[in-house]
This record gives C-alpha cells, structure tokens and sequence, in this order.
C-alpha cells in the first residue's frame, strides 16, 4: 500500500454522524474504539500520557507542551485535529509530520483488523478513529522509542475516541465556552462535565485561565470524584506583557518556582494564555520527577509554532492578510483583540466561511472593525451555505456592512483583494477548512509567510 492508497481507506470511513452514544457526534463509538485498539495490542499504552480537552487553544497548548519536552531531549508524539493540508500533520513525532512511507506503512499493519472490526464489531468505524488508531500503532511501533504521548481530543471528552486510557500522567483543561451545544450541552458547565471526564484516577489536572465559575467547579468537582491534583493557571500564574514585533512576543510569566522571561512566535494575548498553561503543564511533571529545567521551558516556547492561528501572510501589490481560525465568539474575541494589537488593524475586510453547526452570529458580534466581509465557504461538505454569512452579519447593521457571498475559498481570496485599498487589512477566519484553503491558495500564488 502507498501514501495515495491509505489516503483513500481512510477516507473510505465516514467522518461525523450520529454516534453511538445517541448523539451527532463522531460515528465511531468508544466501544469500537477499545475494541479496534484491543485487536492491535492495546498500542496507546506503555508510554507516560498528556490528554488535553477544552473549546479552544487545544493545539496551540498541545504544541507546546510537545515543543518542551522536545526541547528536554524527549522523544514524542503528538496527536492533533483537524488538520490544514495533510492527514501527516495530525500525527507528528519529534514535532515533525510522519512520514508518507511510515503513514502508508502504518495504515497497512492496522487495515486487517480495522476491516474485520467494521464488518463484525459492535459499530462502524470513523476516519478519526482510524487516525486515532494509526496514531497510537505507530507510537509503539517508533524506533527511537516515544517518551511522551500528548494527546489532543477531537470533540468534548466523554464519548471522544481518544478517551480510551484507564491512567494517565497528566491532563490539561484549555479554556471552556459554549461550543458543539447539541452534543456537549447548553451551558459552559454542562459542557465541561463532558469534557472533564478525561480525568483519570491519580493523574494531575492542569486547568487553564477560566472565563466561566460553572466550568472551573465542574473540572474542580471531577477532580475530587476520581483523586485528582487540579493545578489552577489562573491561582498560580500571573502574566507580564513586555513586547511583540508582528512576529514574535515576549512576556514575564510569575510562578510559584520563580519568574521565567519568556519568547513566543505565536502571536496574540490569548497565546501567551496558552503558554502560561503549556509552563504550568512542565512545572507539574518536573514537580513529580520529570527531567525538565527552565532552560527547556524557554527553548521549547520559543520554538513553538503552528500555522494558521494568527499568522501572516504577505504577497507583492497585496494587502497583508491575517489567517486564524476563530470558530466561536470567545475566539473571535481575541481574534479581534489582536487584530488591534499585533496589526493595529482599524478597518478589515473579513473572510468568513464556518461549519453548519457554529453561531455565525455570535462569532460576528466580535468582529466590530469589518469594512466589507466576503463569506464563503470550504470543501467539507459541513460548510455553512455563505448566503446565511450574509443574512446573520448583515441583520443587525445592514446599512454600514456590506456581505457578498461567494461560492469557493479562493473566489473570496481574489474578491477581497479587489475590494481591499492600500491600507486594508485582510483577514480570513471561522472554520479551520477555510483557512487551510486560503493559506494553500495564497502560498501557491507567491505569498510568503511573515512568521
């Protein structure tokens, strides 16, 4: 089997549906999940585990907690969804996508006894499980063995198909909004109790800075149900912005162990968030024999990086362009906080393109210095029709914004850049599909990254 061949098994599984908890969801219930992994040998044990969960800031925080203990001399494997342009970059190794020959390899191994799990087994398979599955065999299969697993879950925590570990070292909360409402629950604490039940027995929780009270009791009280030290970011760690140049920032972080001065190539105040959460994370594994010095800590920060969130992007006779993807009110706030302070954007011409169960509505009312917004829409086929973009930005104002609606990424690309003067800004958030597409379009077409 080559690359193109696993490409196209993978894909053969249906990726969201009503799973089997009763829910939409991914179609892949955790007992098929277990049961797949109990065919393969249990592959997701036999190295020490970092889950993480939350609305947003999962991959950002994911990265850099892989990003220190890389910097540590650790080997590891990160586990991250979705991708931009490739399945490789969801299963990273030393910070770095697997291997075509290894993913194709991989695939191989596990299409026996994934085929004979989705003919005989107790529910159908996903392409995230299997992901998930090809993610844990290759970890095993790993020659320098892995050190360190972290683990990003794709959706809530309770029924998603990474929640399959009786233990695990460590688990990290990332901020907590309302998101995925029909599945997880309606209000911040409902859908924390969903998501905090990656907690396990005796792991340590690590949980970020915290806008809702509901949210921070409901991790507090699953931390006590199943014994469970809950390290508060929020208690501990307070944060000092010093600089930022458009391509880096640096800032005091003040903790219990002492103050670290930090530099970050991830841009925006809600990344020096994260990374207050990613320090915290390394502060409790070295606090329980993990060999990490500060001087790890600052290296891995600084090499962190991940596309698409808040990055810029720059092409001759062009406007700069910003990529992030904000997909829900509270990250288009601090979309809109950085446009502010990385760019000291005033006018911005938006991009907007988002999946069919995301509040357009309450992402837009964030994004308040919009000179024109060009909705779209990607190729998932769970993109929302870019004429409802149109009808919810321009219900409340329609006589200031001005909508047009477009049917494809790279239409919405070329249309804001005719509508764009000297000065503009363009920004293309919402769905992390749209921005994939952007970023691809543009870097085709002789743009470069800023950062």
């Amino acid at each position: 089997m080559n690359y193109q061949e696993a490409l196209e098994y993978i894909q053969t599984f249906p990726d969201m549906e009503r799973g089997s908890h009763g829910v939409r969801g991914p179609v892949m219930g955790l007992p098929s999940m277990r049961a797949l992994l109990n065919r393969l040998g249990n592959p997701q044990v036999g190295r020490k585990t970092i889950h993480i969960t939350g609305s947003k800031g999962k991959g950002s925080t994911s990265t850099m907690v892989a990003s220190i203990l890389t910097a540590a001399g650790f080997h590891t494997a990160l586990f991250t969804s979705p991708h931009l342009h490739s399945y490789r970059e969801r299963l990273s190794f030393d910070l770095l996508p697997v291997s075509t020959e290894d993913f194709a390899r991989g695939v191989s191994a596990i299409k026996k006894e994934a085929d004979e799990e989705h003919r005989t087994g107790s529910g159908p398979l996903s392409t995230f499980g299997i992901l998930v599955a090809l993610f844990f065999y290759l970890a095993r299969e790993r020659t320098p063995k892995v050190d360190w697993q972290i683990v990003e879950v794709g959706l809530g925590g309770r029924f998603d198909a990474t929640n399959v570990f009786e233990t695990k070292d460590l688990a990290i909360i990332t901020p907590v909004s309302l998101e995925h409402t029909s599945i997880l629950g309606n209000t911040p604490t409902e859908i924390a109790t969903n998501k905090a039940a990656i907690i396990t027995p005796g792991a340590v929780t690590v949980l970020a800075m915290q806008k809702d009270a509901g949210a921070r009791s409901a991790v507090a009280r699953r931390c006590l149900e199943v014994g469970s030290e809950m390290i508060e970011v929020q208690k501990l760690y307070k944060i000092e912005p010093l600089s930022h140049d458009g391509e880096s920032q640096t800032f005091n972080l003040k903790r219990p162990q002492g103050t670290l001065k930090l530099k970050l190539p991830l841009l925006g105040a809600h990344q020096i968030e994260n990374a207050a959460t990613a320090v915290a994370a390394a502060d409790a594994l070295k606090s329980r024999g993990t060999k990490l010095a500060d001087e790890d800590i600052e290296k891995g920060l600084e090499k962190a990086n991940l596309a698409g969130r808040l990055e810029i992007i720059r092409s001759d006779n062009d406007p700069l362009t910003v990529l992030d993807g904000a997909h829900n009110h509270e990250s288009a706030q601090a979309l809109a906080q950085a446009l502010k302070d990385v760019v000291n954007a005033k006018h911005c011409i938006f991009v907007i393109g988002v999946s069919n169960d995301k509040n357009i509505s309450s992402i837009w009312k964030e994004l308040g210095m919009s000179k024109q917004v060009v909705a779209t829409r990607s190729r998932n086929p769970r993109s929302l029709d870019p004429q409802s973009i149109v009808d919810a930005v321009t219900f409340f104002d329609d006589e200031k914004i001005k909508a047009v609606a477009t049917q494809s990424v790279s239409e919405a690309i070329d249309k804001a850049r005719q509508l764009a003067d000297d000065e503009d800004i363009i920004c293309v958030t919402g769905s992390l599909y749209v921005v994939a597409e952007a970023r691809q379009y543009m870097l085709s077409n002789g743009a470069c990254e800023c950062d």
